[in-house]
């Protein structure tokens, strides 16, 4: 089993950077395939990014695409995401999730609790 805790969210102008960490604890953390999602007021979850246990698989959103940056740090069981470029339309409460093997899918294993990103002049 896998605990998720997110951490990183706050109020970002437009055109502002923020870095999302989420920091898994549980055996064979490094074995698990991490998602970023995001869901915005009154809109449906939709997936942001996927990385691979080995760093091998990366995939993005066309959306972010260029603006957004998944990487992960198996040594600390933590996965990040570097967002530059920020637009209104990101504002959403972002979670990560794990499924073990290599490939997100939108029903993943285990979620963490959500951090709040706010793009607002």
């Amino acid at each position: 089993q896998l605990q998720l805790v997110e951490s990183g969210g706050g109020l970002v102008q437009p055109g502002g950077s923020l870095r999302l960490s989420c920091a898994a604890s549980g055996n064979n953390a490094d074995y698990y395939a991490i998602g970023w999602f995001r869901q915005a007021p009154g809109k449906e979850r939709e997936g942001v990014s996927c990385i691979s246990p080995g760093s091998t698989r990366i995939n993005y959103t066309d959306s972010v695409k260029g603006r957004f940056t998944v990487s992960r740090d198996n040594a600390k069981n933590t996965v990040y995401l570097q967002m530059n470029g920020l637009e209104p339309e990101d504002t959403a409460v972002y979670y990560c999730a794990a499924r073990f093997g290599a490939y997100c899918r939108a029903e993943m294993t285990y979620w963490g609790q959500g951090t709040l990103v706010t793009v607002s002049s």
